[in-house]
């Protein structure tokens, strides 16, 4: 399954209700399930980037819907990576000529 890595800031409605944040964490891993994929991680981070949320995820499209639903909620501003694991990063650098 592809890996997908979120870096998310919340946004001003995100910390205004920040309170709510873990409760939506939940949710958030809810509906990564009901689209077929797993979130993997989560973490709240210092520096750039105020939240981090790994996935694996059955599609890019899965990906995309999910992404797209929580840009709706208003609550973070996220930006999406795809990931490869270390196996695949073997396997995609030994194939090099």
């Amino acid at each position: 399954m592809p890996h997908f890595i979120s870096l998310m800031r919340y946004t001003e409605k995100g910390l205004r209700e920040i309170k709510g944040s873990t409760e939506r964490a939940r949710l958030s891993a809810e509906r990564v399930e009901k689209l077929g994929g797993r979130s993997t991680d989560f973490y709240l981070t210092m520096g750039a980037y105020d939240l981090v949320q790994v996935f694996e995820m059955p599609s890019e499209e899965s990906m995309m819907r999910y992404l797209l639903t929580a840009r709706a909620d208003g609550y973070v501003d996220p930006l999406v990576l795809r990931a490869f694991p270390a196996a695949d990063y073997r396997r995609i650098v030994e194939s090099l000529p």
